[in-house]
């Protein structure tokens, strides 16, 4: 049977946004998606956080009958795939993770939150505005919006994971960034990279954060050679 490799999403996407991804992982690996509770028409079901988000993993799993898996997580995804190592590290085998914010405080997360405001999405980005709306429905896309930001401000209140949480995830991970991410940045990247006890970092060349901007062919391939050796 092949190697099992679990797809996550970031916030605000879903299991859709990461098919390229999950296609061209298709021909090495048995692949696996989910899409969150509140994202890609999933209803909201439970907490709308990382915890939360964790457990859905753990109840897919278990539905699938995986008893373990890898994991590429992209932004959010990531996140959720490293808690889920640090809770629940039988489950977990490597991690991939791109463009994953580790770091978190009160600033940051107002300062990602202001991106989050409905009505300058739909003034300023209506074609932003009009993919979340299709992405999400029948879900109100202003109400993710809106639990993401909650979310973003109890990760900076002190939900997030600590640097020393982070020492006991001993699995192999890599921590991949772009170096044109303008919402992740390389230096808390490898500052994590190295707290992890396997952990290293990527770093992509001309990598913005969307994940419909990136090199799928290079990405892949990247994920294929780690998840393969």
């Amino acid at each position: 049977m092949s190697q099992t490799i679990l797809i996550l999403h970031g916030a605000l996407g879903s299991k859709e946004q990461l098919l390229p991804v999950t296609e061209a992982l298709g021909s090495a690996f048995n692949t696996k998606s989910i899409s969150f509770s509140g994202h890609g028409g999933v209803p909201f079901d439970g907490t709308f956080d990382i915890n939360g988000f964790t457990e859905e993993v753990l109840t897919f799993m278990a539905t699938e009958n995986l008893e373990k898996v890898d994991i590429f997580g992209y932004s959010m995804g990531g996140y959720v795939a490293l808690n889920l190592a640090l809770k629940h590290p039988e489950k977990v085998g490597k991690i991939y993770t791109l463009g994953t914010k580790l770091e978190w405080s009160q600033d940051i997360a107002q300062k990602e939150i202001k991106l989050l405001d409905a009505e300058k999405i739909e003034e300023k980005a209506p074609a932003f505005a009009k993919t979340l709306n299709d992405r999400h429905a029948p879900t109100d896309w202003k109400e993710v919006l809106q639990k993401t930001s909650q979310m973003m401000i109890s990760l900076g209140d002190g939900a997030a994971l600590s640097l020393e949480e982070f020492k006991n995830i001993s699995h192999q991970v890599i921590v991949g960034i772009g170096d044109e991410d303008n919402m992740v940045t390389i230096e808390e990247s490898e500052k994590v990279a190295n707290l992890l006890p396997q952990g290293s970092l990527q770093i992509f060349k001309g990598f913005k954060h969307p994940i419909e901007q990136i090199d799928v062919a290079l990405l892949t391939a990247k994920i294929t050679s780690f998840m393969q050796g």
